[in-house]
């Protein structure tokens, strides 16, 4: 649990952790500690995207206990980063949900385990130390763990943003890396650079209520090839 709590209205105090129940439902969120930290645990998950959120599950119901690591501020992985507002559809079970949906019932199904979360930490060391792991993060937090597991997707998430430096005066503004809020694009001329998955979803999604220009630099795109065929 997080010990520190700050002012948010007159004579009023709310504590970060009653923050983050509310808007990830009860999770706990630790803070970069002091240099000498180490937690010895059954497991540490690599990657708090929906594999290593279920992840978490799996390990609960044999009993085991699991610290979960993840580079940005928040869980859900990719999930949330790209898509959190965008309709998915190869998800076991689910015909369609989005990736904060996604996220909300993962976290609702391991809510049980009291799971931590280390986020805004990226693993810079692993160890192994007799018949254990050591886990160093960039924020001193060190780990004693009997098993890793690395649910790191596509890797440490960060946009390849434009080279020209003049355009970040834009970002935010009209220059997006990724859609949080596809109700701010409706009835708006949108050009998407990209061939992948994310590229081609959001190109298909975004045409209900805008016009869209879909740009790439190859011939081809990379995406599955139904979303080739509907874009």
């Amino acid at each position: 649990m997080l010990d520190f709590a700050f002012e948010t209205k007159k004579n009023s105090r709310l504590s970060c952790q009653l923050i983050l129940e509310d808007q990830h439902d009860g999770i706990i969120v630790n803070l970069p500690e002091k240099q000498g930290w180490m937690k010895k645990t059954d497991a540490v998950i690599i990657g708090a995207g929906p594999v290593g959120l279920f992840a978490v599950f799996e390990l609960g119901i044999m009993g085991l206990n699991a610290h979960v690591i993840d580079n940005l501020d928040k869980v859900g992985g990719q999930c949330i980063e790209l898509y959190p507002d965008k309709p998915i559809y190869d998800i076991p079970a689910l015909p369609e949900c989005t990736g904060e949906s996604l996220t909300k019932n993962l976290l609702k199904q391991i809510k049980p385990f009291n799971t931590e979360f280390h986020l805004n930490q990226r693993v810079e060391e692993l160890k192994k130390v007799n018949d254990r792991w050591h886990v160093k993060t960039n924020g001193n937090k060190e780990f004693d763990v009997a098993s890793i597991v690395i649910a790191g997707g596509v890797g440490s998430f960060e946009p390849r943003k434009f080279p020209v430096k003049e355009c970040e005066k834009f970002e935010g503004n009209s220059l997006f890396y990724a859609v949080k809020d596809k109700t701010i694009f409706k009835d708006k001329t949108i050009s998407i650079f990209g061939g992948g998955d994310s590229a081609l979803d959001w190109a298909i999604e975004l045409s209900n209520t805008s016009k869209v220009n879909l740009i790439h630099r190859r011939d081809g795109f990379s995406g599955a090839e139904s979303s080739v065929t509907k874009s």
